[in-house]
């Protein structure tokens, strides 16, 4: 049976490039849900899209439904037919009922007996007559960050729609959505062929695009061409793109045609630090900026269409620039005539939140938390990290970071530096926000990581304290990264402070804010360990291994990390049903164990109790050893030696005694196995051998 290509475009006025990325995720995924439910088969789903269209092209899209099969059960076959086989009037009801024949009953077996069905088929109808419901539904339940309505419709979408294009290899399929009808005409780029151009099939939509329309339809050749273009301009400068893969993307989602430009600025712009001038080029402008070992004064634009007065459109975009770039560096030089000590006072009067306080109630909690955790550090070290602490939020209140909020930190270094501080205290300037994003580097100093985690762990537990926790997407103050920056800091540092201690310090900052501190403390742990099993499955360790590990608590985060690795490791080897079944065969019967019941070696009827007792002994204090060094395997392979000793207890011995002080002496020997498994890791949550 024949099979055609599918085509879908939504054609729209402008839309932002940051709707249309996760807009072609969704009509992708929508496209194939939609089909599916439709019960119409299809090849292989591939999204394309600019800022004023988006669309799906599906290839070998069946010619009709498939048939639809129903099995609908009916009464007990016991109640359906009667001795003789015959069928009874419940039968004759039910076949009545479904629209089927009796005969064309059947009898299935299942768990509660045998039942009679009813088996419906309906054809499948052809797929041109099913698709126009499909399609409206699919335009229809495109989401959007923003949505607006337009003309007097009720639709909602990113953009108003302009046209729609809808056709199954040539064939159009008629539907109409807020008064425009779907056909097979679609439109070029909007200044170097803005027309209707006419596309004879679904299958030549690209090639009919880029040659009629100049427009390159196909996201991944968009960004290819704008890579290739601006990497050579950049070669062409003498130096190399200073890449910035979402700058990329944002700027693919820009345009329709790219042309890339090389333009340039003042090289006494230079002496502002180029922080400053990279973000001006990147966040304002959309350019890319070009550096050989050092920035130069050139930049790469890329325009939205062909090289038409290419040499108008550079200037344009110099004189932007360096408008841009004069007000920037007039500002850097105005911050530069107060030193960065002179502003902390003005956050005095900037709200953080408000029953927190400012944002020198912030920075004065912060400083306290360094002093109460910071005892295994040097003395420098901790005068470092208080006086970066104490500087860490004044560049707030400068002008560059007031137009350039991505720069906090960055400028708090520059202008620590510039006002004659120490380096590393401007360098914990800067880490204190670290890790700024998921693929963001860690602050890397001793100052910055006290730093960087003491202003973290106050921010969670203060927002914790007056019930902003995060719930689903909302997560105003990004408290899941800053934990996560927290857990991947502790990792990497492994410093002397740990978790528990840090949160400690914070919920003493909060005491008029707190009324149950451990109760919040409790649900903060929670939300951390929360963090660590996302990051531990991630890493490949199981579900059961995570909890296993974490039930010890998450207080000291790179034990709860090492014992989870250590179980991981353990698992794939011959050792593992050791270590299970010996705690297994033990935990079975210790829960019987009384409260405060203890081991007496008089009490013992059988050697094999005594061999049991002497090996947990030895055991305890090796694997105690072993965990107490943080050698977590080590420790586990030798728990994993109580298996035969317990083997032979359970072969030779009969727990449950009729004497009850045998009993428990029995039962405490096993409960003290299971205790000393708990030292390492709860083993109850392991689930498979």
């Amino acid at each position: 049976m024949r099979q055609e290509t599918l085509l879908l475009e939504i054609g729209m006025e402008e839309c932002p490039a940051r709707f249309v990325g996760p807009a072609l995720e969704e009509l992708g995924r929508l496209a194939a849900e939609r089909l599916a439910d439709a019960r119409i088969a299809h090849g292989a789903v591939r999204t394309l899209g600019t800022p004023r269209r988006l669309a799906v092209l599906v290839e070998d899209v069946a010619a009709h439904q498939a048939e639809l099969t129903r099995e609908v059960k009916g009464p007990p076959a016991r109640a359906a037919f009667d001795p003789s086989g015959a069928p009874t009037r419940a039968a004759l009801g039910f076949a009545a009922s479904q629209g089927v024949a009796v005969e064309e009953l059947v009898v299935k077996e299942t768990e509660g007996g045998a039942y009679v069905y009813a088996v419906r088929r309906e054809a499948g109808r052809p797929t041109r007559d099913v698709l126009p419901a499909v399609l409206h539904s699919l335009v229809t339940s495109l989401k959007f960050p923003k949505s607006m309505r337009w003309g007097n419709g009720t639709l909602r979408f990113a953009r108003p729609i302009r046209w729609l294009v809808a056709l199954l290899g040539d064939e159009v399929v008629p539907f109409e959505l807020e008064g425009v009808t779907a056909g097979r005409a679609t439109r070029g780029h909007r200044t170097l062929a803005d027309r209707a151009i006419e596309l004879e099939s679904a299958g030549r939509y690209v090639e009919v695009l880029r040659e009629q329309g100049k427009v390159l339809v196909d996201v991944a050749e968009r960004r290819a061409s704008i890579l290739r273009q601006v990497e050579t301009l950049a070669r062409q400068a003498g130096g190399q793109l200073v890449m910035d893969e979402a700058l990329l993307d944002e700027v693919t989602h820009l345009v329709e045609w790219p042309t890339a430009l090389l333009g340039s600025f003042d090289p006494r712009f230079l002496e502002v630090p180029e922080e400053i001038l990279i973000t001006t080029m990147k966040e304002h402008q959309r350019y890319f900026p070009v550096r050989a070992g050092k920035l130069l004064p050139v930049f790469v634009a890329v325009r939205n269409g062909d090289e038409t007065a290419l040499d108008v459109v550079r200037a344009g975009n110099e004189r932007v620039l360096a408008a841009r770039l004069a007000d920037a560096r007039f500002f850097y030089e105005e911050d530069l005539k107060r030193p960065l000590a002179d502003r902390v006072d003005q956050l005095k009067g900037i709200l953080f939140q408000e029953r927190l306080g400012s944002l020198w109630d912030k920075v004065e909690r912060v400083r306290r938390i360094i002093r109460q955790v910071s005892e295994g550090y040097s003395g420098e070290v901790r005068a470092k990290a208080e006086r970066a602490a104490f500087l860490a939020k004044a560049d707030l209140v400068t002008q560059v970071v007031y137009e350039f909020p991505e720069l906090q930190g960055v400028m708090g270094r520059a202008y620590a530096l510039a006002s004659g501080e120490d380096p590393e205290v401007a360098e914990a300037i800067l880490e204190h926000y670290m890790p700024r994003h998921a693929h963001d580097r860690l602050p890397a100093t001793e100052a910055g990581v006290l730093v960087s985690l003491a202003d973290k762990a106050d921010t969670i537990v203060g927002c914790f304290a007056v019930g902003l926790e995060p719930t689903g997407s909302t997560d105003p103050y990004a408290l899941r990264r800053q934990a996560l920056g927290i857990i991947r800091t502790l990792l990497l540092h492994r410093p002397p402070v740990t978790l528990s201690r840090l949160l400690e310090a914070a919920a003493e900052g909060h005491q008029g804010v707190i009324d149950e501190p451990q109760a919040v403390l409790s649900r903060v742990l929670e939300f951390f360990a929360g963090r660590l099993r996302t990051l531990l499955s991630e890493e490949g360790v199981r579900h059961d291994l995570v909890d296993a590990a974490l039930a010890l608590g998450v207080g000291d985060v790179p034990a709860a990390w090492d014992r989870a690795m250590a179980l991981k490791a353990l698992s794939e080897t011959d050792v593992w049903e050791a270590l299970v079944v010996a705690y297994q065969r033990a935990a079975n019967l210790a829960k019987k164990a009384g409260a405060g019941t203890s081991v007496d070696p008089a009490l013992f009827a059988h050697e094999e109790e005594g061999e049991l007792w002497r090996a947990l002994q030895q055991v305890r204090e090796e694997a105690g050893q072993h965990a107490a060094e943080g050698r977590y395997r080590q420790a586990l392979e030798a728990l994993a030696k109580l298996r035969a000793p317990v083997d032979a207890f359970f072969a030779a011995v009969l727990v449950m005694a009729d004497d009850p002080a045998v009993r428990d002496n029995r039962l405490a020997l096993l409960k003290g196995v299971v205790e000393a498994f708990r030292g390492v890791a709860d083993l109850s949550f392991v689930t498979s051998k």
